[in-house]
C-alpha cells in the first residue's frame, strides 16, 4: 500500500471510529485550555498568587462559573491554568518513561541471551515497587516538588514500556525480512531502527496514549497528599486537597478540579482505545 492510499485508509478509521473522535477532542480542548489560559481565564493572577478574602467561598456565579475557594480565588482560572501543569507533568512522565523503556526493550529482545537476562532482572527490580511506593519514597529523599514527582513517576513506569516492546521485538526479529537483511550483511543498529522498532512500536504508542492520564491521576494523587506542587501553584491535585476541609458545604471547591482530572483521564483513554482500534489489524 502506497503512502497516499495508507494516509486515507487510515483517516477512514479515524472518521469511523467515533469514541476516538471524541477522545481527540476532549485532549485537544484541554491542550487549548492549557495553551490560551493567560487569555481565556478571567481572573489569571488568582493562579499566580493573588487573592480576596471578601470573595471568600462564594459559590458558582455569572463572573466566577465555578465559584472561589477558601482564599476568595477565582477556581475556574486556576482550573485552567492547572491544565498546564497537569498536562505537562503526564507529557514529562510518559516521555521519560518512554527515554529509558524504549532502547532498553529494543535491546533486550533484539539481542536476548545474556544482555536480555541482565536488563529484565533489573526491570523486575523495579517493577518490586508499587507505583506510588517509590515516587513518595524518593520524594521523601529529594524533596517534594513537581520535577522530582515526575522523575520519580518516570523512574516506576519505565519497566512497563520495557516488558511491552520486548515481548512485540521477540515476535519481529524471527521474521524472515530480519533474517535477510542480516544475510546481506546489514549492521544490527540498522536493522533494529529501521525494521525491529518500526514494526514493534504500535502497542508502546497506544501504551502511552492511554498513559498520559494515569500520569496525570498519579500526578494529582501525590499532590493531594502533599508530596508534590506547592501553594500557591494551581494543580488540580493541589486544588482538590486545598478543598477538601469545605466540600461538604462547599462542594464546588472540589467538585470542578476533580471533574478536570476525570474528563482528562476521560479523553486520554479514548484516545488510546481509538488507536489500538486504528493501529492493531487484529482488532480492525
Amino acid at each position: 500500500m502506497e503512502r497516499k492510499e495508507r494516509f486515507f485508509y487510515y483517516l477512514y478509521l479515524i472518521r469511523r471510529n467515533h469514541l476516538f473522535l471524541f477522545g481527540l477532542v476532549i485532549v485537544a480542548l484541554l491542550v487549548a485550555a492549557a495553551i490560551f489560559a493567560p487569555w481565556i481565564a478571567p481572573y489569571p493572577g488568582d493562579a499566580l498568587g493573588d487573592t480576596d478574602i471578601l470573595m471568600k467561598l462564594e459559590p458558582p456565579s455569572g463572573d466566577n462559573p465555578f465559584g472561589n475557594d477558601f482564599m476568595g480565588r477565582d477556581i475556574f482560572s486556576r482550573v485552567l491554568f492547572g491544565a498546564r501543569k497537569s498536562l505537562a507533568i503526564g507529557f514529562g512522565i510518559v516521555f521519560l518513561s518512554l527515554l529509558i523503556g524504549v532502547p532498553l526493550g529494543l535491546v533486550a529482545g533484539y539481542f536476548g541471551g545474556i544482555i536480555d537476562e541482565l536488563l529484565m532482572r533489573i526491570t523486575d527490580g523495579f517493577m518490586a515497587f508499587p507505583p506510588l511506593l517509590l515516587p513518595i519514597a524518593i520524594g521523601g529523599v529529594m524533596g517534594s516538588s513537581m520535577t522530582v514527582n515526575m522523575i520519580a513517576i518516570a523512574l516506576a513506569w519505565w519497566p512497563m514500556y520495557v516488558r511491552l516492546l520486548r515481548s512485540q521485538v521477540l515476535v519481529v526479529r524471527e521474521q524472515l525480512y530480519i533474517d535477510a537483511a542480516k544475510s546481506i550483511g546489514v549492521k544490527d543498529r540498522t536493522i533494529i531502527y529501521r525494521h525491529v522498532f518500526s514494526n514493534s512500536i504500535s502497542p508502546v504508542i497506544v501504551q502511552a496514549s492511554m498513559d498520559m492520564g494515569y500520569a496525570i491521576l498519579t500526578s494529582a494523587a501525590l499532590s493531594f497528599i502533599g508530596i508534590g506542587a506547592k501553594p500557591p501553584i494551581a494543580e488540580w491535585g493541589l486544588m482538590i486537597s486545598e478543598g477538601r476541609a469545605y466540600f461538604l458545604d462547599y462542594w464546588w471547591t472540589t467538585a470542578f478540579p476533580g471533574g478536570a482530572i476525570f474528563v482528562a483521564v476521560l479523553g486520554f483513554n479514548l484516545l488510546g482505545d481509538g488507536l489500538r482500534d486504528i493501529l492493531d489489524p487484529k482488532v480492525r
